[in-house]
């Protein structure tokens, strides 16, 4: 790959989370680099999604530290994180079914947006022209995802695949640093996979995002990341390049199960 996987962006240290009496996540720490496809794996219950809300502010942590870029993160709300370069798509699809693709994910572009509310209400002067900028970025994505044929085209009458497309340009409209995926190839045929597959690596490549995702297709997670991490009851039992989890006794019992 062309790309130059660079020094840590994002260090999370000791990090513990509960609800109530219940741990989510014990003692866990791992980095992430720039530029790199990073996979956070685990059977169901392992404590993935809870890490993913840790990263972007939806949950806090009761022990541990976080660092971006060097300083450490103290308590942070997920505009916040969004604001500072951390976009997310969702498991189940945050979009709005009423509303076209292009809408969908101009809606990525609400924290670019400076004019004021009521400037934008009345499309004057300056929100005029920084729509019209907002606009031209949307078609880029747009063009990018090669969905000009259903740009104008409700999201709720698209196929499950390319609704997850549409989700991945809302977050790309943010122009992350940062990008959560949260399982984006669940529900997916093979085919369906496999564009989703190259549009990720496409969007590490070209866009230079750093790329962070759960995902429970083991074959895919190998196939595209640089390191993946591995959870297990909220534990890390594994974290390195996909061939050495792969060939980790730890993870091959908790993950795939002493039959393979």
């Amino acid at each position: 790959m062309s790309r130059k996987i660079g020094d840590v962006i994002l260090d999370l240290q000791n990090i513990s989370l509960r609800f109530g009496g219940v741990k989510a996540l014990t003692d866990i720490s791992f980095d992430i680099r720039e530029h790199e496809v990073r996979a956070i794996i685990g059977p169901n219950g392992a404590g993935k999604s809870s890490m993913l809300n840790v990263i972007n502010g939806v949950y806090h942590p009761q022990e541990g530290k976080i660092f971006y870029r060097g300083e450490e993160r103290r308590k942070m709300e997920p505009h916040m994180a969004a604001s500072t370069g951390i976009a997310r798509t969702f498991q189940n699809i945050a979009l709005f079914k009423g509303m076209s693709v292009l809408d969908n994910i101009m809606t990525g572009r609400n924290l670019k947006m400076k004019t004021n509310i009521l400037l934008q209400a009345l499309w004057l002067g300056p929100a005029q022209k920084e729509e019209i900028e907002h606009r031209r970025k949307v078609e880029e994505i747009i063009d990018f995802l090669e969905i000009q044929h259903i740009r104008k085209t409700p999201v709720g009458r698209l196929p499950y695949g390319l609704q997850k497309r549409v989700d991945l340009g809302r977050a790309l409209a943010m122009e992350p640093q940062i990008l959560l995926l949260d399982e984006p190839m669940a529900g997916m045929n093979v085919e369906e996979k496999q564009d989703m597959c190259r549009f990720i690596l496409d969007v590490n490549d070209q866009f230079g995002t750093t790329i962070v995702l759960i995902e429970h297709d083991m074959g895919v997670v190998m196939d595209i990341s640089d390191r993946v991490v591995v959870l297990d009851y909220g534990k890390k039992i594994g974290d390195g390049v996909p061939d050495e989890v792969r060939s980790n006794p730890e993870v091959i019992k908790a993950y795939l199960g002493a039959g393979h």
